[in-house]
């Protein structure tokens, strides 16, 4: 389960991804305070694995200030498929975002770059330094969309642009998708789009842009949170210096914790432990004596023995270190354990 690539399985084999925890509290909790941010309180969530979870958490929306529905999924439908699924509800412009996308970009002005544009549909760029990695968006000079190249060999990219998983999208582009089967935007959609002559844009995004979809970027999201190299609306932005406690924590007068750190409620620190920022520490923890945490991540309901290490780590709920145990570039959780790659 090693290397830069490894996907997020460890961790989601019982708690679905929208509901993985970002600086404590839901992936999807963020997004929706982010959509909050542009006007946005009609919110289609298209589900498939563990549904039940996640309504159990969001409910009808009304204590996130939203109102909420969903579309389920028997089968995955694709990226595309999926809003096919919850066309009955999308009867004008409306904005698919990929939830392993974390971003800062302005929606409002990119809504106002479509329609400007007379757009049937507008496609977030974000420019990276190795687009051989993914699929690049080649576009005019008015950043109208000329063509998709998936993966281009090292040394014939002709853009650095590529697709950023966010869109905004007119209603009558839903004909182009069939119903009841798996398709997708990257390899259906957009690409008939342009065979058909509609017009489609790119717009263009240099922003702080992640996809959460690997360990190592869903650890480095928290870390790049936790030192303020980005922001979200749920957590008021701490800075480098920061250390936020939440209700009855208790640390022992000998224990030391150095920013940044989190640390949620209820939680215990030790004798003699040491805390080194950036550390990010769930609910109803307990960090015994001696224990020592540094760049490490730990869930809810953690239990670190005495004198054990964790160096660059995600530690997931429930999951107990044995004392003395070392712990370095790794993911543990109650099950197992995998490697954690340290790249960006």
């Amino acid at each position: 389960m090693g290397g830069p690539g490894t996907r997020l399985q460890p961790l989601t084999f019982t708690v679905p991804k929208p509901l993985v925890p970002v600086l404590n509290r839901p992936v999807m909790e963020h997004m929706i305070a982010y959509l909050r941010q542009f006007g946005v309180e009609d919110i289609i969530l298209t589900l498939n694995y563990l549904p039940d979870a996640i309504r159990g958490y969001f409910g009808d929306g009304r204590d996130f200030a939203v109102r909420l529905t969903y579309c389920l999924e028997k089968d995955p439908l694709g990226t595309a498929g999926a809003v096919k699924n919850a066309a009955e509800y999308l009867d004008g412009p409306f904005i698919v975002l990929n939830g392993d996308i974390f971003t800062e970009m302005d929606l409002a002005k990119m809504y106002s770059f479509h329609t400007s544009n007379k757009a049937r549909a507008t496609i977030a760029l974000t420019w990276v330094d190795n687009p051989g990695a993914f699929g690049v968006v080649e576009t005019a000079k008015n950043y109208k969309v000329k063509a998709f190249i998936e993966k281009p060999p090292p040394g014939t990219e002709t853009t650095n642009w590529i697709n950023a998983g966010t869109y905004i999208l007119e209603p009558e582009v839903l004909n182009y998708i069939p119903s009841g089967r798996h398709y997708m935007f990257e390899k259906g959609l957009f690409p008939g789009l342009l065979d058909a002559g509609e017009p489609v844009f790119g717009y263009p995004y240099r922003g702080y842009w992640l996809d959460m979809g690997t360990l190592n970027k869903y650890f480095f999201l928290n870390i790049d949170l936790l030192e303020a190299k980005t922001s979200t609306p749920l957590v008021a932005r701490a800075g480098r210096d920061g250390v936020r406690c939440g209700p009855n924590v208790t640390v022992h007068p000998s224990a030391e914790i150095t920013a940044p750190a989190v640390i949620d409620r209820d939680c215990r620190i030790g004798k003699s432990a040491r805390v080194h920022g950036p550390v990010i520490i769930g609910r109803d923890c307990v960090i015994e004596d001696g224990a020592c945490l540094e760049n490490a991540i730990l869930w809810d309901n953690v239990r670190v023995g005495a004198n054990a290490r964790l160096s660059h780590c995600i530690i997931s709920s429930h999951s107990l270190i044995d004392s003395g145990r070392e712990v370095v570039n790794c993911v543990v959780t109650p099950a197992q354990s995998a490697p954690l790659p340290p790249q960006r």
